[in-house]
């Protein structure tokens, strides 16, 4: 009988957690799309990836190829055959914007996947590890917090520029190489935010209730307490985009980005500011593209931010 009483206790609780829960993400999306600015930036944001995607073929063909050289075309401004004109080797500026605004979101996207498992491990350890893990966790993390994130990108992506990961082809190689070194540097604020979320959570009364009803330790940690941690991580990592995105053409203005002809934003300033004069649409397009993106990413982590923690506004 007692036993039929705690299995009818815990499924009780374990509803109405699950309701609240739902009630939770339900209200943060519902004053998500009251959010008019956050909204428009989510839309503007689905337009430049389904642009980036299919905005260069014309019946499923490619229209112009980025890397494709016309010397009869050179340093022409916009017209209807090339919408943002041609660079300094004939080369269509609207392909390569393109390939730019797509290589961007790959980095910008890419990055904060791998600073979230990094994050959510290291934080996570360091919240439920005990004190001496804590204590290792946290100088560690305190270590690479202390160095300059830039110059630390800047040298492990020159360590390893001239160099290609096995398996892949080189262009993949060089993505994959560049999201490694802007990760290396990101995940700190994220591992900070998770263990300081699950230190708090620990003492929370729903976690102690659930603990003295027998639930597991795995039960409590992704049931209970990783649940209540992603709202700020998902502020934090929609934030983190924008600055990885910066990170990457930071790295391709500097020359040591991804390698030509690959049309990164960032390398197709540096490369059009040698024209600025002549042509200052070879900077326009590709530094307006950029700033549309990291706008956008900052406007939906604000209203990310509002709908998830009101109390914040």
């Amino acid at each position: 009988m007692q036993a039929q009483e705690a299995v009818e206790r815990e499924w009780l609780v374990g509803g109405e957690l699950r309701r609240r829960e739902r009630g939770l993400w339900s209200d943060a999306f519902r004053r998500l799309i009251k959010n008019r600015l956050a909204m428009m930036a989510l839309i503007v944001l689905a337009v430049l990836l389904i642009v980036s995607i299919l905005g260069n073929t014309v019946g499923g063909v490619q229209r112009y190829s980025p890397s494709a050289q016309d010397y009869t075309h050179i340093q022409e401004g916009p017209s209807s055959h090339n919408f943002f004109g041609t660079d300094n080797l004939g080369r269509d500026t609207w392909a390569r914007v393109l390939e730019g605004t797509l290589i961007s979101l790959q980095v910008g996207l890419g990055v904060q996947v791998i600073v979230l498992a990094i994050g959510l491990f290291v934080g996570g350890t360091a919240a439920l590890g005990g004190r001496t893990l804590d204590n290792i966790m946290m100088r560690m993390t305190d270590l690479f917090y202390a160095f300059p994130d830039l110059l630390a990108i800047i040298l492990l992506r020159a360590a390893f520029v001239d160099r290609d990961l096995p398996l892949v082809g080189h262009d993949t190689s060089q993505r994959l190489l560049v999201i490694f070194a802007i990760s290396f540097v990101a995940w700190v604020t994220v591992a900070r935010l998770v263990r300081g979320q699950m230190l708090s959570l620990k003492e929370r009364d729903f976690v102690i209730a659930a603990r003295s009803m027998g639930a597991s330790s795995f039960q409590i940690v992704f049931k209970h307490m990783l649940p209540n941690t992603l709202g700020p991580v998902i502020v934090a990592i929609v934030f983190g985009i924008p600055l990885a995105i910066f990170a990457e053409a930071v790295l391709a203005y500097i020359g040591i980005g991804l390698p030509p002809p690959t049309a990164s934003l960032g390398r197709l300033i540096y490369d059009g500011y040698a024209y600025i004069r002549s042509n200052i649409y070879l900077v326009l397009f590709p530094a307006c593209t950029l700033a549309l993106l990291m706008l956008c990413f900052t406007f939906l982590g604000d209203g990310l931010r509002d709908a998830l923690d009101p109390r914040a506004r």
